[in-house]
């Protein structure tokens, strides 16, 4: 998918909302314990409750590994479910990769090549050959962490390195990588303060942004600092929309929280 076309999305469905879907076997509502394949069927109630409000989901690529080969046997199945019955929605491997050239190639092939996902999380440290294949693959995004949500994030990122922070030094390096119009980048929304200086340095890129919600991000400042010309923003919201309710009603508690997120990015939109 071109970021043309998450635009056209954008645009159609008056949202740039991303739900992550990290299943949780202990917070999923207990009937669906008793089903063949509990996380896919949590996750397809909750993408057919969903599909309409949102313009990417993101599953997090730790919680189906947590539970062996039954976990990735559901993000199979996930992936493909969302490509056949919604093939407008971006997709997010939140995976977290970065690792030398040749691995690198081989986790971009897993993700991009057999899975499908049109992006993937990457981390940056170690550079510019564990970053490039990724960016190989024609129409797929690889997402850098550039700025994070948590408070780990002070221990490096914000350190000044030779005058400048490093946060801000990924983004300027990064811009000289090939095929580097195919990067995205994570920006939490609790540092909406720095949303400013980002845009400085990369005006038009496509900033996914996780920590609306349950870690206490304010959607009104990410967009005032953060939203560029084409929107250029994902908003992620997670546990605040898919564990909603651990009761029947689970799925429909999703759409309404969705909904509800959805409708205050409509308003801003239409500002």
């Amino acid at each position: 998918m071109t970021t043309k076309e998450l635009t056209i999305q954008i645009k159609k469905k008056n949202s740039f909302l991303c739900i992550g879907l990290d299943v949780d076997l202990n917070k999923i509502p207990q009937h669906l314990l008793k089903l063949e394949d509990p996380i896919f069927e949590f996750n397809k109630a909750i993408i057919d409750a969903t599909h309409h409000l949102c313009v990417a989901y993101k599953p997090n690529i730790a919680f189906y590994e947590a539970y062996g080969i039954k976990g990735w046997q559901a993000l199979e199945k996930t992936i493909k479910y969302i490509n056949k019955n919604h093939p407008e929605i971006f997709t997010i491997a939140d995976a977290k990769r970065g690792d030398i050239g040749n691995t690198s190639t081989m986790y971009a092939k897993a993700f991009f090549a057999d899975l499908e996902f049109d992006s993937i999380t990457i981390a940056p440290y170690m550079g510019k050959d564990s970053v490039e294949p990724f960016l190989a693959f024609k129409n797929k995004h690889t997402i850098l962490l550039a700025l994070t949500s948590n408070q780990g994030a002070f221990d490096f990122q914000t350190k000044q390195v030779e005058g400048k922070e490093l946060y801000k030094q990924v983004l300027e390096t990064s811009k000289t990588y090939t095929n580097s119009e195919n990067l995205m980048y994570v920006v939490g929304a609790t540092k909406a303060e720095y949303f400013t200086e980002i845009r400085k340095i990369i005006p038009n890129s496509f900033l996914l942004v996780p920590g609306v919600g349950a870690q206490g991000g304010n959607l009104q400042d990410v967009c005032k600092y953060g939203m560029s010309e084409n929107v250029g923003l994902l908003i992620n919201s997670s546990r605040g929309i898919i564990y909603a309710s651990n009761n029947k009603d689970f799925a429909e508690a999703a759409a309404n929280n969705a909904k509800d997120l959805q409708q205050e990015m409509e308003t801003i939109l239409n500002k």
